[in-house]
């Protein structure tokens, strides 16, 4: 099975290329989010390290997460690392996990979409890295008719991301993405088909 990482910035076209990989019925893509979102809920030792490190008002009487709570604890009282530091190792071992499985399945290509990927260098569980970049202006724009955002906000986030432009030497494959939806489609696709010639 061929492991590849997508990554790149806020509005860069990362999800759409993705959707595009997952029409294929060989192909799985973990969005990494929504992924760590979902052990914050459901993995009972994830759940016991958070409350251990920022309360036990971390999660509601339901047993819910308190995003809110959790999201003023981590970025406005600067412990994003801290949180970081407890959801990361459980992200990664259940990808580990998931990876195995899907090999068993049948799935030829694994793709992992994380903004953070290439934080910590290249991950060495990957076999292929993709780099999406943007006209920074573009982003903004894309972000904005997305998230009903204000420019502000989407500009602070920008802020908190990668240069990912000091990266492009850790991607086997830079991809721009200044034009249509179909051109992007069209990329898509053809660096799918050159991943799989290539393995």
């Amino acid at each position: 099975m061929i492991t590849v990482g997508i990554t790149g910035g806020i509005g860069s076209g990362k999800t759409t290329f993705c959707k595009e990989w997952e029409t294929q019925e060989d192909v799985f893509v973990l969005y990494a989010d929504d992924f760590a979102k979902e052990l914050m809920q459901t993995d009972p030792e994830l759940i016991q390290q958070i409350k251990n490190t920022f309360g036990d008002e971390s999660y509601d009487q339901e047993g819910n997460l308190n995003r809110p709570y959790l999201a003023t604890e981590a970025f406005e009282k600067g412990r994003v690392e801290e949180l970081n530091g407890l959801v990361h190792p459980v992200l990664w071992k259940r990808t580990e996990e998931l990876i195995r499985e899907k090999k068993k399945e049948g799935i030829n290509v694994f793709a992992k979409e994380a903004a953070i990927l290439l934080n910590d260098g290249r991950p060495e569980n990957l076999d292929y890295v993709i780099l999406l970049m943007a006209d920074e202006d573009l982003r903004v724009e894309r972000t904005l008719e997305r998230d009903q955002s204000s420019h502000q906000k989407i500009e602070e986030r920008m802020n908190k991301q990668p240069d990912f432009e000091s990266l492009t030497h850790l991607a086997d494959f830079v991809v721009m993405n200044d034009g249509s939806l179909k051109e992007l489609k069209t990329k898509a696709f053809s660096i799918l088909k050159k991943i799989k010639q290539i393995d």
